[in-house]
């Protein structure tokens, strides 16, 4: 998610905006009575290592596991709620599947990996027969058939690439008026817990796709609350890493200091086991400090700057705090913050415009001979010339900006490159962590997730979270759930400085653990189709 007003202050392949149903408004009127009927079963919706025992027991092979996604991807994708996750699904991924069970039959498995269908957000490039679009129009013909390396590592456990989930539109980097989960390619993203609820982004049919059980575990990318956003709004895990660890290489890019993929799962240790693959280069296992015993003696940071002013996400807040102390954690309070540079959140947004210009010029121009567009500069204009298609709903403010700019040795962007770092950095989480004594800071991941907005854009109220400190520092955070509010899922974060990735993992399982708040989505229409809420919303006199 990288709005500005959020952020800082199965055969063939689908492509979803041609091959997804309308939704009548007689269909989203029969939701709350037929939304059970779209709940995965238990063999689907477990989470990413029961899934992987499953398949080293037996109990079920990478086929028909494979399958079974692909036949729920049409069920709940393409009909039923037409979520519009998942913008293609990879026609070899039935072949992968096949030759993942003969490795395991021959006792050469590959890795903990070995057979679970994966989701990758479509900004990243797969060397499968799928395109690399961005959600974007200019980009549909992107059939680069190369891995990126984040990518290979998957591969390399054995991993089934099941498809490319929809993202907001150019990782939500083209307006500051943008809607979440909109691409001019695969439509709006609908949240799988109430589907009139924004479904945050940009990852956010990777987000939507995990909570609903579409795949065993999903990747998504982030620059500023585009992993942590859209896992805290659908209920899942996400986990933004260290900016280095994943390469970044063959990503379409918006941020080089800031951009990074993390895995969004249905568990902490699933998150770990993609990350092992997915940071392969690393030789680090990021499974192996998990244990329920992780948050004993340790010193979290609560940072009530950032819990926000809604009184649901408070009391949950609060609920999950006294379940840090009960797993041995001692509690410091870190009452205030702001960013110590002047006009942080512009120079933050022209550290952007400018590394988004000269990167996505790098990409574009190394895309020519598939796409249509081989500049930030021809690509604005191909949006003005396929309005009807790209522009209705919000502009390109973001591009024109960006495009204004000049390139990377301009003296504007390393000013601001430099304050913004040391705001993050030194006097910024390093400062809290240190002055708190902490080894990991926490606070609520965002707030809850608003109805979707095609007029007016997102809507968001009162922030809470302090994501932005970690996105722009490059540090780690996770998102765990942390419950809901009358159907809305809400996560807790954990963030820690700089290489800290294992760590912070670790103390994000004890609390998954010690609370499991993972909640299975309902698939209601609205937020009045909830039982509580709809009985309040008819008033005493409704009868």
């Amino acid at each position: 998610m990288l709005r500005w007003g959020i952020g800082l202050l199965l055969a063939g392949s689908l492509v979803a905006c041609n091959e997804v149903p309308k939704r009548s408004a007689e269909d989203m009127t029969a939701l709350s009575q037929t939304g059970a009927s779209y709940i995965a079963p238990s063999t689907l919706a477990a989470p990413l290592p029961d899934l992987a025992v499953a398949l080293r027991n037996g109990d079920t092979t990478s086929e028909n596991l494979t399958q079974a996604y692909l036949d729920r991807i049409t069920d709940i994708d393409r009909v039923g709620p037409t979520l519009r996750s998942v913008l293609s699904v990879n026609p070899d991924a039935l072949d992968q599947a096949r030759a993942s069970d003969d490795r395991r039959a021959s006792g050469a498995t590959l890795g903990p990996l070995d057979g679970l269908p994966i989701l990758i957000k479509d900004n990243i490039e797969t060397l499968d027969p799928m395109a690399t679009t961005a959600g974007a129009l200019a980009l549909k013909d992107n059939v680069t058939r190369r891995d990126s390396p984040l990518v290979a590592g998957l591969r390399g456990q054995g991993a089934v690439i099941l498809g490319k989930t929809n993202l907001s539109e150019w990782a939500n980097f083209r307006s500051n008026d943008s809607v979440s989960g909109w691409s001019a390619l695969g439509g709006q993203v609908r949240n799988p817990h109430i589907l009139d609820r924004s479904p945050c982004g940009s990852s956010s049919g990777t987000g939507a796709a995990i909570a609903a059980a579409l795949a065993a575990g999903g990747v998504g990318t982030e620059t500023n609350g585009s992993i942590i956003c859209p896992s805290n709004v659908n209920g899942i895990v996400g986990f933004k890493p260290t900016v280095g660890l994943i390469p970044t290489t063959l990503i379409v890019p918006i941020s080089a200091s800031q951009d990074t993929a993390g895995p969004m799962t249905r568990s902490v240790e699933g998150a770990a086991m993609m990350l092992n693959a997915m940071a392969a280069s690393q030789g680090t296992d990021f499974t192996a400090k998990l244990a329920p015993g992780a948050l004993s003696g340790k010193t979290v940071g609560v940072l009530r700057f950032a819990q926000g002013s809604n009184a649901d996400i408070i009391e949950r807040f609060e609920a999950a705090l006294a379940d840090l102390e009960a797993a041995g954690a001692r509690l410091v309070e870190v009452a205030d913050f702001a960013p110590a540079t002047e006009d942080f959140g512009q120079k933050a947004l022209t550290v952007l415009l400018h590394e988004f210009k000269a990167g996505l010029n790098t990409y574009l121009s190394g895309a020519a001979n598939r796409v249509p567009v081989s500049s930030l500069n021809e690509l604005i204009s191909f949006n003005r010339t396929h309005a009807k298609d790209e522009l209705v709903l919000f502009g390109q403010d973001l591009f024109e900006a960006a495009d204004a700019k000049g390139d990377l040795t301009d003296s504007a962007y390393l000013d601001a490159s430099r304050a913004i770092r040391a705001a993050t950095r030194q006097r910024g989480l390093d400062a809290l962590l240190a002055e708190a004594g902490a080894d990991v800071l926490v606070a609520p991941s965002g707030p809850l997730a608003p109805p979707v907005d095609a007029v007016n854009g997102d809507i968001w109220p009162d922030w809470a979270g302090a994501g932005s400190l970690a996105a722009i520092a490059g540090y780690p955070h996770l998102t765990v759930p942390m419950g809901h509010v009358r159907g809305v899922p809400i996560g807790l974060s954990f963030i820690g400085s700089q290489d800290r990735d294992a760590d912070v993992l670790a103390y994000g399982y004890a609390y998954e653990q010690a609370t499991r708040h993972l909640r299975t989505p309902s698939y209601l229409p609205s937020a009045e189709a909830y039982p509580e809420t709809g009985s309040a919303m008819n008033g005493l006199m409704s009868d």
